[in-house]
């Protein structure tokens, strides 16, 4: 190995958190460094700079490294990697079929003027194109539509079934699923993408990372602008808004806290200040290995008390 003669001078070796980073960070772990994982995102360098290229870059992030000043990233355990890896391919084959469904649906509401719901879309047979539309070209779109649609959701279904095998009762996953709105596949999404949750000194840096949080730069009550909205977990974030929504349908404490917010400051604001809610409390439920406490979230008990 080409790091092997200069060992024991090398007291840690800092990797940029790119999206290759696995093998490499892998490989040196193997052979016994120790691996720092910096985080571009965080790093700032002189902005006097007239030039910069890889081999400064290394040399910052070194300099860093010296002087313990460096920002790092969290170093997933190489074992969960592959099942995170394989929820984030799941949601991504969802989002691409949602985008065959909607186009489908678009393409009967423009030309026949008739307005079908999803659900229905899903359970649309090739054939049946051939009875909505006269234009052979409707149709064949239609088709190729449709075959994309179930090719997707029987994908879907096996690595459900997959991850589903692979989930054990653990006490933090079975505490998570009683939260509104959480059930396994959420449950686990969070459990993996969370990590060890220890990591989170406070639970305002975890609902941070979640993206639960505003992005704004305020001076003297006033707004100036926006740091970085992308900081974060953006698959935390989906969990967290899917909870919400399935939490409004589900629990009545969590419809009342949505609908008080949506009538002050609007739909959006009252779902992510749910999901907020929501992180909170699965950050407290992980570190402390307790159940979910409506009284705690909502006041239900505070609201029941009062009504007698």
């Amino acid at each position: 190995m080409a790091l092997e003669p200069f060992r024991e001078y090398i007291r840690g070796i800092a990797v940029e958190s790119t999206y290759n980073w696995y093998w490499l960070v892998d490989g040196l772990q193997e052979q016994g460094y120790s691996v720092h994982l910096a985080n571009p995102s965080a790093i700032k360098q002189y902005e006097g700079l007239k030039h910069t290229d890889d081999k400064w870059d290394a040399f910052w992030l070194a300099h860093m490294l010296r002087l313990n000043i460096l920002p790092e990233g969290y170093i997933y355990p190489r074992e969960i990697r592959p099942i995170r890896d394989l929820l984030r391919r799941r949601l991504l084959f969802i989002r691409q079929r949602t985008t065959q469904i909607l186009s489908l649906q678009s393409m009967v509401t423009r030309n026949l003027g008739i307005r079908m719901s999803c659900r229905d879309i899903k359970t649309f047979k090739e054939k049946e194109a051939e009875n909505l539309f006269e234009s052979p070209y409707l149709v064949l779109t239609a088709k190729s539509n449709i075959a994309t649609i179930h090719f997707l959701s029987k994908r879907i279904k096996e690595m459900e079934r997959e991850i589903k095998g692979i989930i054990k009762p653990t006490e933090a996953f079975r505490h998570l699923k009683t939260i509104p709105g959480i059930g396994d596949i959420l449950a686990l999404t969070i459990l993996l993408e969370a990590g060890d949750v220890s990591r989170f000194g406070k639970v305002g840096n975890y609902s941070s990372y979640c993206r639960c949080v505003k992005s704004q730069r305020l001076s003297n009550g006033r707004k100036k602008g926006k740091n970085n909205a992308k900081n974060g977990n953006k698959y935390l974030s989906w969990a967290y808004i899917e909870a919400a929504n399935f939490a409004i349908q589900h629990s009545l404490p969590a419809r009342r806290f949505y609908q008080k917010k949506a009538a002050k400051a609007g739909r959006v604001v009252a779902l992510k200040a749910l999901s907020n809610k929501l992180a909170r409390a699965s950050y407290y439920i992980m570190r402390d290995g307790v159940i979910y406490d409506g009284n705690r979230l909502f006041g239900e008990g505070k609201e029941k008390g009062k009504k007698e």
